[in-house]
Parts: structure tokens; C-alpha cells; sequence
């Protein structure tokens, strides 16, 4: 494992060209701390992207997903929980997420599962049930200096934590839970954290709390259910509760005011989730870059133009092609903002 986990490391750095630079530059500690990592802050715009976009991906370690992002040319990222719980030293779970994810987003759509899928989702959500109490157990004890050094990890190679999110923050999550989540999110460099909008006032309330507590931002998600409104309840109970909006899933839902969204709710957006879907009348896909409805180049550059601080989170949803992979898609998203910004 720890031969594996320096082989990982090395390859990581070795695609920021840290370790093959050459010997002069290795004398050069000023000239190294930057020297070929990624840089996706386009005409002023921060991209990033979720590392659920790279679960398709066979190795899921922190390791792997560092080599990921920068293979896909990005310099911040939205982090999820499993790959920094890992590292950290978090039991393993034994609910296959990779099988798990697609049911979870078909039932999310409401499309029928099959008596199959019905049975292997509730197979796996009692054992994920079961896990979480000893997820839980191991959140009360392990402290920041794993996720410290995870920071470092990933900041050495030229890639910050805007975002973090761990399965903690749910309306049965103990305060506690939701104190580690908080405190591992500042200990990765993270300014908020981020989860599905729990819709439940009392829930969003106590997390805004918590936030002020602990001096850390809260981004509701939404999908489907997204309307000019969605976010205000939360909002007004909390100036550490914000938006981690889904463009795509807005579209979706058949709104037509996004661009007013963002102009009236732009200081208190933490991050936006952009993927390209297509209305209603359409059909409601989930497409690559450019084929769907999701104004993309035109929301890249509101944010440009007023100089809004929030990040656009690359969220690869679209079915990634047999001849492909999630980092070369990843790597396509990446194009597709620099030319929509050039």
C-alpha cells in the first residue's frame, strides 16, 4: 500500500512536471512552486470541477483523483468525501458507489427501476444505513491532520479546494458529524461546503448555524426542484447559507430566468454546478458541451464581465463515450470554457 501510494504521488506530480524537471530547475524551490502546473482561471472566471465527475474512474483514491484533475488541466476543484476520507484513513465501504450512483439518479428522475434494480437499491441503502454509523464513529476521532496534509498534497501540485463534500450533513447527522465535516472542510483550504438542499427549514437553519460557529459556508444543491425561490428560506436564516447552484438542472426544470438569478443572487453563490441540458420540450438530456440548452458561453461570460468571485464547477453527467473516458470529456469541458471565454 505504501509503495502503491508513493507510485500514485509521484505520478500526480510527475503530470504537474515536478518530477521530471530538469536539475537546474530542481535547485530553483521559487521557480518550481509554479513551474507547468494547470491553471484554470480563465479571463478571470475560476473553473473547476466536481470529483464526482471522475467516478467512472476504477481508482477512486485521493491519489488517483489528483492525477485526474490535472490531467484534465484544472487548478480548483469541488472535493468529495470519499477520496479525502480515504486518504484519511476511513473504514471502507462496502456499498459499491460506482454501482449505486446510476439507481440513486434514476430514481432521482423518477424514471421506473426494475424489480432487479429495486431489490440490489435496497440491499445496498441498508448497508449503506449500517456504514454510516461506523463512518460516524471514526469522524469523532480522526481530527484535521490527515485532511491537512491532503491540502498540501494537492496545493504542492498547483490544485486548490474551493469546495468540500462529505456525507455529513444529513437531517440525521449528529452535530458532531456535521462539526467534522465543517472542521475537515477549513482543514483542506475549503471555503464551503456543500449538499443536497435537504428541504427542511429546521435542517437548513441548524447548518447555517453551525456555519457561523464554525466559520464555514453552506452550498444547498439542487436538481430538479430549482426555482427562483428555491434558495431564499435558507438565505434569510443565515448569511453562511448560500447557493451551490446547477445551471443545467435549472434549465431543466424549465425555468427561463437563470441569467437574473445569478444577477440578483451572485454574492451569495458559492459555486455553480454546469453541465448542458436540454428544456422540457426537448426532452430534458443530460448532453455534451455545446449540444444542449444551457446557455454555457453566456453564463462563463456574465461572470467574466461583473467580475462575480464563484467558481463554475464542471459536473460531467452526460454518458461518457465506450472510446472515452471521464478525463478526456473532463478535458473537453475544460476547451469548450476557454473558447467560450477567449
Amino acid at each position: 500500500m505504501k509503495n502503491r501510494r508513493e507510485f500514485l504521488i509521484k505520478s500526480a506530480l510527475g503530470a504537474a512536471g515536478l518530477v521530471a524537471a530538469p536539475a537546474w530547475l530542481q535547485g530553483a524551490p521559487a521557480l518550481i512552486k509554479s513551474y507547468n502546473k494547470p491553471n484554470s482561471l480563465i479571463n478571470g472566471v475560476q473553473i473547476g470541477c466536481i470529483t464526482y465527475s471522475f467516478r467512472t474512474m476504477a481508482d477512486q483514491s485521493a491519489e488517483a483523483t489528483l492525477k485526474y484533475v490535472l490531467d484534465s488541466g484544472l487548478s480548483a476543484i469541488e472535493l468529495m468525501g470519499d477520496p479525502a476520507e480515504s486518504f484519511a484513513g476511513k473504514p471502507a465501504n462496502p456499498v459499491n458507489m460506482r454501482e449505486m450512483y446510476p439507481l440513486l439518479a434514476k430514481q432521482r428522475r423518477n424514471e421506473e427501476l426494475t424489480s432487479e434494480e429495486k431489490a440490489k437499491l435496497a440491499d445496498m441503502s441498508d448497508q449503506a444505513e449500517s456504514y454510516a454509523k461506523v463512518a460516524a464513529e471514526w469522524r469523532n476521532k480522526v481530527g484535521t491532520a490527515p485532511f491537512e496534509k491532503l491540502r498540501k498534497m494537492y496545493n504542492d501540485a498547483g490544485v486548490t479546494i474551493y469546495a468540500f463534500k462529505p456525507n455529513a450533513f444529513g437531517v440525521n447527522a449528529t452535530d458532531e458529524e456535521i462539526a467534522y465535516g465543517m472542521t475537515a472542510a477549513k482543514a483542506l483550504g475549503a471555503t464551503h461546503v456543500t449538499l443536497e438542499h435537504p428541504s427542511n427549514d429546521a435542517h437548513t437553519l441548524r447548518l447555517g448555524k453551525l456555519g457561523e460557529k464554525y466559520k464555514m459556508s453552506v452550498g444547498y444543491h439542487g436538481h430538479e426542484q430549482e426555482t427562483f425561490t428555491f434558495w431564499d428560506t435558507a438565505l434569510e436564516q443565515s448569511k453562511r447559507n448560500g447557493l451551490n447552484l446547477d445551471a443545467g438542472h435549472y434549465i431543466a426544470a424549465g425555468n427561463t430566468d437563470l441569467i437574473t438569478l445569478i444577477e440578483k443572487q451572485h454574492s451569495r453563490i458559492l459555486s455553480m454546478h454546469t453541465k448542458d441540458r436540454q428544456t422540457p420540450e426537448h426532452g430534458k438530456g443530460n448532453l455534451p458541451w455545446g449540444t444542449g440548452d444551457t446557455p454555457i458561453p453566456e453564463l462563463l461570460n456574465l461572470i467574466a464581465k461583473n467580475k462575480y468571485k464563484f467558481p463554475a464547477t464542471i459536473e460531467l453527467e452526460y454518458q461518457v463515450p465506450e472510446e472515452s473516458d471521464a478525463v478526456k470529456e473532463v478535458q473537453k469541458c475544460v476547451e469548450f470554457c476557454e473558447k467560450a471565454l477567449a
